[in-house]
């Protein structure tokens, strides 16, 4: 089995409700916490978002890759205006 292949076994067995509210705790965590640390913490929500996003990059519709990325840029942003 390729690495790959074991990483998108072990992410489809992630629980749903868990995954939502790590990335929630995350997302609040870093517009409340003040500068550096909040961006930090955006950053980090980012890149998980960007991995998982081109991970599953070949089966999402050309729509939800367009969302993906603006929501990423979004996300990016605000670790930027954070950080400055």
């Amino acid at each position: 089995m390729a690495p790959s292949e074991k990483l998108l076994r072990r992410l489809a067995g992630v629980n749903p409700t868990a995954a939502f509210f790590v990335a929630l705790v995350l997302l609040l965590a870093g517009l409340f916490l003040p500068g550096i640390v909040g961006a930090a913490l955006l950053i980090v929500l980012a890149a998980g978002a960007a991995g998982l996003t081109f991970t599953t990059w070949p089966v999402q519709a050309p729509a939800t890759r367009v969302v993906r990325l603006l929501l990423l840029v979004v996300l990016l942003v605000a670790a930027l205006a954070k950080a400055l």
